[in-house]
Formats: structure tokens, sequence, C-alpha cells
């Protein structure tokens, strides 16, 4: 007590527990809240522990820094920030093991010994269990208040509008263009957004299949040919022979981006410049022959000025556009609830994401509303608007672009979970950790198929799905590599130097980006600290592309790898936050100081 060496864990986190004891920390464990034991029969009759918060409550009635509280161990947790899907089978495995931790009662006597003293070390799932008028100024609290303005996708995509005011920096260099569909200027820049990008799109695609690539070609005419006109077909086109050619659609997509490049080259000498979304053409129409052509294969007629044309406006518009790279050429989007975290509730949205029942048991909230992947706009609006319930109203949605031209291993997507932690916000400090791993999908990629399975790389994702007999063997089974091995496959690649020259410094660089760009608006309060995931896409040149950011990213293993990784990250945060304190050169393990303001 008079070392100040009372902590409180809520949730499962048995290494922090132990790690705490092992420096002679006591813990005061939370109070009972009603919780009682019922006997489960099976095989091996194992207990299983049921919520049930008293007054009806909701679970949080009880601060957890509340001195009048019992001291009876707390065996369990329930997640605000993490919500009820998927099932909390890993919660019931960690609690069985704080179960047989304390076989002779010591802890819980110890605990009994300090229930009317405040903890000086809070490790919980969310801020809102603690009581914020008891903390004293040498309490050390494991998150920060009002952090949903970067750790939510309806934030971040907000708080990186403003960067450029904050900073000399584009957000358009790491992070995919993203709009908040119920802000009504938003979502006419999405449309407006989707409508140029489908018009460099069928540049592209002209240009691709006009290329030196042999070509499926229809039968012209000889004044055609002398002409100089091109026919052709996309090559992931299946279209019967007789599918309509589309003559103007070229021309059309021409002067579009014409208009458009000359927009975005003159917006800050004469703002009243027209967009060509408005006076251009008739965009409905435009848009539904897109969409034959780019997903169901219908032909294009290209004359060899038109192509040198396309190749001159590219060029030029890629000097203005950073993500004109990335964006490839279908139009894809990805529909996010703007509130949402680690993918939950993941919805299929239209026939064209229906899939075949690839895995036993899938639960019934994987087909609520929740991320998907879209090609056509009107279906993008009708799903946001579709929706009803207050955690998908259209306020709440967001629209990204997908990063279509990505890099995969095996032919597969994967992800970067990168962590990082703040320390401080006046002045703002920032620890990089070295250490990360990749999370792989189930099945191979592919932008003509865009199931979750393909698509979306959160664990709690594709732990639902069984791994696809088309996948490549070499992809683990467990869908996890740590960064030692992508490090070894970049340089079987020829890119061994891409890791450390263009990853790391762009993730570092995009996570500064998003805490500047959110710092005004977090709740500072020295003493505390908090832990945070950023989610990272690798594009085909390696260029990395954060999608979202975590607060209380997941310490459960699902690979050798996370259980290895994990457990240090814990270890490695205490002797930060903690052991540090008392021995500024101690070991703080994989962190690196980044940034202090």
């Amino acid at each position: 007590v008079q070392e100040k060496k009372i902590f409180m864990v809520q949730g499962p986190y048995p290494i922090i527990r132990h790690l705490l004891r092992a420096r002679g920390w006591v813990e005061r464990k939370l109070p009972s809240m009603g919780r009682q034991l019922e006997q489960h029969r099976g095989d091996q009759n194992k207990q299983r522990l049921k919520t049930r918060p008293r007054n009806g409550g909701g679970g949080q009635g009880e601060a957890l820094l509340n001195p009048c509280g019992g001291a009876q161990p707390f065996l369990g947790t329930t997640d605000p920030l993490h919500y009820a899907w998927p099932p909390a089978e890993e919660e019931e495995e960690k609690e069985e093991e704080q179960c047989d931790e304390d076989p002779n009662g010591i802890h819980d006597l110890m605990s009994y010994l300090v229930r009317d003293r405040l903890p000086n070390f809070i490790w919980t799932n969310f801020l809102e269990a603690t009581d914020h008028e008891l903390l004293q100024q040498d309490h050390v609290v494991n998150h920060y208040a009002r952090v949903d303005a970067f750790t939510t996708k309806e934030g971040l995509c907000l708080s990186l509008q403003n960067l450029p005011w904050i900073e000399q920096a584009d957000p358009n260099t790491f992070f995919p263009r993203c709009y908040r569909l119920g802000t009504t200027d938003e979502q006419e820049a999405f449309i407006e957004d989707f409508r140029l990008t489908a018009a460099r799109s069928l540049l592209k695609l002209a240009l691709e299949e006009a290329g030196d690539r042999p070509v499926r070609t229809k039968q012209v005419s000889n004044s055609a040919k002398r002409a100089g006109v091109h026919v052709s077909h996309p090559k992931h086109s299946t279209a019967p022979a007789g599918f309509p050619l589309y003559t103007e659609l070229v021309e059309e997509a021409l002067e579009v981006c014409k208009q458009h490049l000359g927009v975005l080259r003159h917006h800050d000498i004469d703002r009243g410049t027209p967009s060509p979304c408005r006076t251009c053409i008739d965009w409905d129409r435009f848009l539904q022959e897109y969409y034959h052509v780019a997903h169901e294969g219908a032909g294009l007629v290209l004359t060899r000025q038109q192509r040198k044309q396309c190749q001159n406006l590219l060029r030029h518009l890629a000097e203005q556009l950073p993500q004109l790279g990335m964006e490839g050429k279908l139009n894809v989007w990805i529909l996010k609830p703007g509130a949402e975290s680690q993918g939950r509730g993941k919805a299929g949205g239209s026939r064209e994401h229906t899939e075949a029942p690839h895995l036993g048991g899938v639960p019934p909230s994987m087909c609520s509303p929740g991320i998907v992947c879209m090609t056509r706009l009107e279906e993008v609006l009708q799903l946001a608007r579709g929706f009803t319930a207050p955690s998908v109203q259209v306020g709440r949605w967001v629209v990204q672009k997908y990063v279509e031209r990505l890099l995969t291993i095996f032919g597969t997507k994967f992800d970067i979970r990168q962590w990082f932690v703040v320390t401080d916000w006046k002045p703002l400090t920032v620890w990089f950790y070295r250490d990360c791993y990749l999370r792989f999908c189930s099945w191979p990629f592919s932008l003509c198929h865009l199931e979750r399975a393909r698509h979306l790389c959160n664990v709690s994702v594709q732990k639902w799905y069984k791994t696809s007999p088309d996948q490549d063997p070499r992809v683990p089974p467990d869908k996890i590599w740590s960064n030692k091995q992508f490090q070894e496959y970049l340089e079987q690649l020829g890119q061994a130097d891409a890791w450390h020259q263009v990853l790391v410094p762009g993730m570092k660089a995009a996570i500064l980006n998003a805490l500047r760009s959110a710092q005004d608006q977090v709740g500072f309060r020295k003493g505390s600290f908090e832990l945070y995931g950023a989610d990272f896409l690798v594009g085909e040149d390696c260029q990395p592309w954060l999608l979202e950011i975590n607060s209380c990213p997941t310490m459960r293993p699902s690979s050798a790898v996370t259980r290895r990784l994990c457990a240090n990250v814990q270890r490695d945060i205490l002797r930060l936050v903690l052991d540090r304190k008392n021995n500024p050169t101690c070991s703080i393990g994989a962190f690196e100081l980044i940034y202090k303001e």
C-alpha cells in the first residue's frame, strides 16, 4: 500500500496480471456485479460464468474505481467496445484460466485486504468503467477519453479531412479517400468522385485492351479499319458474341477527364469552375454502360488518336491525384458502419455478394449490416439508406475507395496490424512497436468476386471461414505471419529494402498524421497511456495505406505468432509506463520513440 502497488484489471488479460504480480503488485479484484456460476453438463462438466447485472442494468453499473464495492474476484468481461459478436469463446477460456490461477485463495485474500484502497494502476477494456472523480494524479490508466476522433471510421474520416489545415500533409497520400454518407455535402462529393473514377477507369480499361496483350476483337468495317478503329473486349469478359459495343463511351470519358484535369489545375485560381459531373453528360446512362464494360464484358471502340489521348490524360491526372495508381479500373468501394470495429456484422448487400455456405455455423449476426464491397453507385446509396437500426443509420455510414491494386502473398489478400502507444498528448508522445503481424484472408483474392472471405482480413471475420480448396497451400493455415516472415518474402521478390525504406516510414508517418489531426479533440490526462492497433494494406508498390485505428486491440492469440507477439507487447508496455518511471534507462523491448513535441 505504501509503495502504491495496487492494480485492477478488467477483462481477459492474464499476462498483465502475471507480470504485475511478479513485480510485487497486489490486485484489487472487481466487485461481483451479480455474477453466478452455472454448472454446464458435458463431457468435462466445466463451469462457465454467466453475467447477470443487478437492477436490470447493462453490465456497466459499477465503476471499477468504486472503493465501496466488494472484493470478490471478477472472472469475466462485458465489452462495449467489442460488441456481442462473435461469441465470447476466447473470454470464457481465459476466465477458466483465471479461476485456476489462485488455487489457495492467496490473491483473493490479498484483494480483500486492499478492498477499500484505490488502485494505482488500472487496465480496462473501456474508459467508462472508471470513476473519473476518484482518479488521482499519480493513477495510471490505459485509456484516454474521446479517442473516437480517430478510432472510429467516421471519426478518422472527419479528422483527416482537417489534416491539411493542421499539418503540411495530404491524407490522400496514405488514407484511401473516404466520405460520410450522412452529410449532404459529403454524399454529393462521393457521388461526384464515383463518377469521375468511373471515367478514369474506363480509359484504363480501353488502354489495357488496346495494348500489346492478346485480346478478342470483333470484325469491323473496312472504313473503320482505315480510320484506325480498334475494337476489343475486356480480358475478364465472359460475354457471348454479339454483346453491345459502345462507340462513344471513350470519347465521353475523355471529355470528362479533360474537364476534371482543368479543375484540378486551376482550383486555387478559379473556384467557380463548374464540376464536369454537373455539365458533361448523362451520368445515369454513362454509368450503366460503364458497368457493362467493366463487369459484364461489353466492348469498346477506340481510335489510335483516342489511345494517345488516354495515355496523356492519365499521365497528367497521376500528377494531380495521388491515388490514381492504387484505385484500379473496376471502381470498387467499401461501405462501412462509421462507429463499428473489427469488421463485425458484415453484410452481403446484394446478389453480387451472395456466398455459398462454405463454412459450418455462421452466426446470424454475420448477416447483419456491416462492411461490404460494392461496385455500383445506386447500390451503395440504396444499402446505406435501407437500414434503420440506430448503429447503422445512413448518418453513421462511411464509404471508402477500395485499394484495388494491392500487394498479395501467394494470390491472397493480407493486411498488417501495427501497434503503437501514446503516453502523452501534451506534448504528444508516440511509441512505435517494431514487431507486428500480417492477417490473411481465407480465399484467394479476386476483384470479380467480392465475398468477405476474400476481402476482409480481420481474424474475427476469417475465423468463420474454411480455407478455400483454391487457396495456395503456402498460405499459413492459421492465416498469420510475423513481420520477419514478411521481410523474408519481400527479399524473395527482390524488395529486400522495402520494409525499412518504404513500409515502416510510411506507417509511422500515417500514424503521426492521424494523431495530429485528432489531437485537439482527445480528452487529455497526465498519467494515462493507451495502446492502439493500426491496420494497413500494402499497395503493389509497397506503399502502406491506413485503413483504421483500433483502441483496445485484441490481445487474444489466434496463432503461435500472435501468442508470442501479444505477450511481448504487454510485457514491453509495462516496462514503458511503469519500470521506466524509476529507471529511465531500462529496457523497453521493441518500443521505439518516434515522436515527441
